[in-house]
């Protein structure tokens, strides 16, 4: 129930013997890919093949192979779709063009071996301060555009049969700061954030089935807590008020632990109790393999509510299984 909670990245361009025996051992739920992990076509094919090989040899669920294809700046892949990126798209502002590149994104990524992408990005920037808007990650400034686009690409990308994730819940339009390198914390009402929650909102309603949590920190919500392991809003808001079923995971936890200058287990340990279905790890391939340990021993002792484990290894495990 731990291991299959654990989306993890795989240094090289070839997976080690470690990672693979990681997997084999069901340590590891899913691989997160990177651009320094993509040479060829073919080489990657062969790198989701073994990936997913080693699981298969050993009894276990199938992996979660993710990667970052939003388009424009954010492509890890960069001969695969979208060829075009958010901006765009949003200046186009025709969802059947966005349901179109989702689709050609989905099929060219199942392609390669990737089931998972990890977009389309859901959040709504408030000026052009917006860390987001900067990167030319977003698709437009009125929410209602944002929420039409963003859910089309979705479901171009689900009915490809790719697991579509919409990110960065409850939204870091407002954030001018990295949440990936900086410890961002947005005092706005829940009124001021309420735009935010437009394309979740219809994405549920949807049934898009995975949602990732954001690391910034909502003092609306909690005043404590970074999204992805703040209770109120996994279970609160998220669930409880919008309804969502399907799969929640963190954003990497790897940057925002350093910036908060805590180790990375202790906010995966946090994740975790909160109810995080899956907890994104980008550190070196020890560290995640010590995060793995670290939640095993809480788990064991009972810090982790075995039932909270449950429930999550179910969900993930219905995810899986509908790919």
């Amino acid at each position: 129930m731990i291991g299959q909670k654990l989306v993890v990245k795989m240094e090289g361009t070839t997976p080690s013997a470690d990672l693979l025996n990681r997997i084999r051992r069901g340590e590891i739920g899913g691989v997160i890919l990177f651009g320094a992990n993509v040479t060829t076509p073919a080489a990657l094919e062969a790198v989701t093949a073994r990936l997913q090989n080693a699981a298969a040899v050993a009894g276990r669920p199938s992996l979660l192979i993710a990667t970052d294809q939003e388009g424009g700046a954010v492509k890890r892949i960069p001969w695969a779709p979208p060829t075009l990126s958010p901006p765009q798209m949003g200046a186009i502002g025709l969802s059947k063009t966005a349901h179109d590149q989702g689709v050609a994104t989905g099929r060219a990524l199942l392609g390669l071996g990737i089931n998972c992408d990890l977009a389309p990005v859901a959040d709504v920037p408030r000026s052009t301060a917006s860390f987001m808007y900067q990167q030319g990650r977003t698709w437009s400034f009125d929410p209602a555009l944002t929420t039409t686009l963003s859910n089309s690409f979705a479901r171009g990308l689900w009915s490809a049969g790719e697991v579509p994730v919409m990110k960065h819940f409850p939204g870091i339009g407002l954030a001018t700061l990295n949440t990936d390198s900086y410890v961002v914390k947005l005092s706005a009402s829940k009124a001021a954030l309420a735009a935010g929650l437009q394309p979740y909102v219809a994405a549920i309603a949807h049934a898009m089935p995975m949602i990732m949590l954001s690391n910034a920190t909502y003092t609306a919500y909690d005043s404590i807590n970074g999204a992805g392991w703040s209770r109120t809003i996994v279970n609160g808001l998220l669930r409880g008020q919008l309804g969502f079923r399907g799969v929640t995971i963190t954003d990497s936890l790897s940057g925002t632990a350093k910036a908060r200058g805590i180790r990375v287990g202790q906010l995966a340990l946090r994740a975790a109790v909160a109810g995080t279905d899956m907890i994104l790890l980008t550190g070196s391939e020890a560290s995640t393999a010590a995060t793995y340990d670290l939640l095993l021993a809480a788990a064991r002792s009972g810090e982790i509510p075995r039932t909270t484990l449950r429930t999550s290894y179910d969900r993930i495990l219905a995810l899986k299984a509908s790919l």
